[in-house]
């Protein structure tokens, strides 16, 4: 599993005007399956996003192709975690350790 961290790198007027085709990229994730929540930072200087998958190279482009990382207005840090304990609806996503 991934923790996301974006940190706007530009003014938020300039983030604003992105948010669009950014919401329209995290539902394409939602619908492949790889983006479990998502959401702002408060305060609003980036969001956060949890991503399901294996393969940090994988992560790492798709996290390039965000409107907002490709059009320069956020940095992202990427975190892998094995997440070994998780809530009941959460199951499906728990790990083992290697």
């Amino acid at each position: 599993m991934f923790v996301l961290e974006l940190t706007y790198t530009a003014p938020v007027e300039r983030v604003d005007a992105l948010l669009e085709a950014h919401v329209a990229w995290l539902d394409t994730q939602y619908a492949a399956g790889v983006f479990i929540a998502s959401g702002r930072k408060n305060p609003r200087d980036g969001g956060v996003i949890l991503a399901v998958g294996d393969d940090r190279t994988r992560i790492e482009k798709i996290t390039a192709a965000d409107p907002f990382a490709a059009e320069g207005v956020c940095a992202y840090r990427i975190t892998e975690f094995i997440a070994t304990k998780t809530s009941d609806e959460l199951a499906p996503y728990r790990q083992q350790l290697p």
